[in-house]
């Protein structure tokens, strides 16, 4: 019997020390976590790119395909909820990196199908300055009537 004690208390001891090591795991993968956020992304050097629809319904927004300094770093192709997300005006992350200081250009090629139902393709390009900081860039497209040709424009947001 006294056998039989003996170890349910080692067993006790041991449950409490699996969950202290537990707890201190936990708090370890936060701290590794949060570093590799810093030097993955640090907020000196991060870019970020939105896109949104200045002309909800003269669009119907099939492709867009990111490049930055001339080479490629987005592209997606919209499903029939995230173009019905973007018309009610969401806004959708395109691309988030690091980007050294100076100047650069940024580059998009946009497939949709205009209200008058014409195929577009259209190239655009922006140039900008990355000073240190985060730079977020708003993409914006619009079309109106009567012709529906597309515009790109950008805005940094403060």
């Amino acid at each position: 019997m006294a056998l039989l004690a003996a170890s349910a208390a080692a067993a006790d001891g041991l449950d409490e020390e699996l969950e202290r090591l537990n707890a201190e795991i936990a708090s370890h993968s936060e701290r590794v976590f949060a570093l590799e956020q810093k030097v993955l992304h640090p907020a000196n050097t991060r870019l970020a790119v939105f896109l949104t629809l200045q002309s909800r319904d003269a669009l119907d927004l099939d492709s867009v395909e990111l490049f930055l300094n001339g080479q490629p770093v987005a592209s997606h192709l919209y499903s029939d909820r995230e173009r019905t997300s973007l018309e009610r005006g969401g806004i959708q992350q395109l691309f988030t990196g690091n980007l050294e200081n100076g100047e650069h250009e940024l580059k998009t090629v946009i497939t949709a199908r205009s209200a008058d139902d014409d195929f577009v393709r259209r190239e655009s390009t922006h140039k900008f300055r990355k000073r240190p900081g985060v730079l977020r860039l708003q993409m914006s497209l619009e079309a109106r009537a009567p012709d529906y040709e597309p515009r790109v424009s950008f805005v940094e947001w403060e």
